[in-house]
């Protein structure tokens, strides 16, 4: 597409136009809670002009892109998925967006989640659930980068539907479908990498510190990283390029020069030494991902990559201690939200303590009413050096899980990032979103724990014909070990892309 802007085949307000045209199209899943019409007109136009005048500022330039619902955005409401944030209009552009508008992307519209990002289906927000483009009712294709067309089952669910994953759901389906081109989330556990596993895209998650989070509505702010969703590996490297910088306003980003990340040049997968971590499957697991798992670890082995296995001892304790410091977090950022300064204040005047509770029982819903009560149990004296401080003595136990993988020559590891393909809506809400996140997350968030950089690609379709995806996590910082054997996987499994039919005929 940029090579068409630069040579002047296509126009970027042709393309703005276009990509707005599909995103109403797709109203009934519930993608965007907004879109950006009038400012997306003129920025297009405004691009239009500069490749006109061979001014252009890059690849990005003229590019619709889209952000998760909880990046503060200027002059546009941000929700975050909450009643208690329904009216909130940031005076300021979280700095991953003011440095994609900078290189000249288009912001085209804010993306729903899960309130305030708790949960791992895009099903418990204030605007509804975000369905799945794959298995829904809209007509598409599935072709190969080869040219092979594969075969789309028909799913005879009546009026259910495959949930996208969560809580970045909505920003996966947005380029799933083709609304955009790239999209930001938010990654927590997983929240970017399972919506992308559900939906068949690319899922970056940073390392740890690499992303400014100014303008990122925390919800765990020792482990919230912005997350990058792009239909390829190229695509989601240039997107982290253009992202990087250190920041003053955010005192967790790295100070060191980060060098844009070069994929142009193929790798010798001969070079890499591939860790198997055999405590991630676990119970839950589908065979199908096992199978998945299996098949790309001999792809790799046949290609001449070492691949070994590798322990990693406290993964199973990991989810619990996540859970932990999760809701522990959740109770001290929540309670800024209290109808004084701004979000929602209900009419309650009998006192300062009834306006608190009145505005929070009626802005928050109840899984986050019900996180803040855990994080406040868990942060009782009584109870603080029994669970918080315990829990921050795991996740060092986890860290260094990773530390001994890298030392003992590991390049990268390999493993699922999600237990199955994309659920059904009414076998997910039939548990709690608890016990979802606590299910859900097992693969995905000991990354977060230890502040490494991780990917999820997707590899093949299941017997129902949906995306199943694997993970690969590399050291903290070595975005281009990760990337570049993201990319050769990519290359060597020729995963179908979604082509909704009215496009694939125009």
């Amino acid at each position: 597409i940029s090579e068409r802007l630069l040579d002047g085949s296509l126009l970027p307000s042709v393309l703005c136009s276009a990509c707005m045209r599909r995103a109403e199209s797709l109203k009934d899943l519930n993608i965007f809670v907004r879109l950006m019409k009038e400012k997306a007109k003129v920025k297009s136009v405004e691009a239009d002009v500069r490749y006109k005048e061979g001014n252009s500022k890059g690849i990005l330039d003229g590019i619709p892109f889209a952000v998760k619902d909880n990046f503060c955005t200027l002059n546009i409401e941000t929700t975050c998925g909450s009643h208690i944030l329904e009216n909130f209009k940031p005076k300021y552009n979280a700095t991953v967006v003011q440095k994609l508008e900078n290189a000249g992307a288009i912001l085209l519209g804010k993306c729903n989640m899960d309130e305030f990002a708790m949960g791992s289906g895009t099903v418990d927000s204030m605007h509804g659930p975000t369905l799945n483009i794959w298995g829904s009712k809209h007509k598409y294709k599935l072709i190969s980068k080869s040219g092979i067309s594969h075969t789309v089952p028909v799913q005879n669910i009546g009026d259910d539907f495959f949930i996208a994953g969560g809580s970045s759901g909505a920003s996966a389906v947005s380029v799933a479908s083709g609304c955009v081109f790239g999209s930001l989330g938010s990654d927590t556990g997983g929240s970017t990498r399972i919506p992308a596993a559900y939906c068949g895209v690319v899922g970056l998650k940073p390392s740890y510190g690499l992303l400014s989070r100014y303008g990122l509505i925390p919800l765990v702010n020792s482990l919230d990283v912005p997350g990058i969703l792009t239909r390829t590996v190229d695509d989601a490297a240039v997107l982290l390029s253009s992202a990087i910088s250190h920041d003053h306003l955010d005192s967790t980003t790295i100070s060191d020069k980060f060098l844009p990340v070069d994929l142009s040049h193929n790798v010798d997968i001969r070079e890499f030494r591939i860790g198997i971590p055999q405590e991630y499957r676990c119970e839950a697991m589908s065979e199908e991902v096992v199978e998945t798992w299996s098949m790309v670890a001999d792809i790799l082995e046949k290609a001449g990559a070492e691949v070994v296995k590798v322990s990693m001892p406290y993964t199973s304790s990991s989810i619990a201690c996540y859970s932990v410091l999760n809701q522990c977090e959740v109770a001290s950022n929540m309670a800024r939200y209290d109808g004084i300064e701004f979000g929602l204040r209900t009419a309650e005047d009998r006192s300062t303590e009834q306006l608190y509770a009145s505005s929070r029982s009626t802005g928050f819903n109840e899984v986050v009413r019900g996180r803040i009560f855990a994080g406040n149990y868990f942060l009782l004296q009584r109870n603080y050096n029994e669970y918080f401080i315990q829990a921050l003595k795991v996740r060092r136990l986890i860290a260094d899980d990773f530390i001994r993988a890298w030392h003992s020559g590991i390049d990268v590891l390999l493993s699922p990032v999600t237990l199955t393909d994309a659920p059904l809506y009414s076998w997910f809400t039939a548990k709690e979103n608890r016990e979802q996140c606590a299910e859900q997350d097992y693969c995905s968030q000991p990354a977060n724990m230890a502040g490494v950089p991780a990917i999820s690609i997707p590899i093949k379709l299941s017997t129902r014909g949906l995306p199943l995806s694997l993970q690969l996590m590399a050291p903290i910082y070595r975005e281009d070990k990760l990337l570049s054997v993201a990319k050769w996987i990519e290359n060597a499994v020729d995963f179908p892309s979604l082509m909704l039919q009215h496009y694939y005929n125009t």
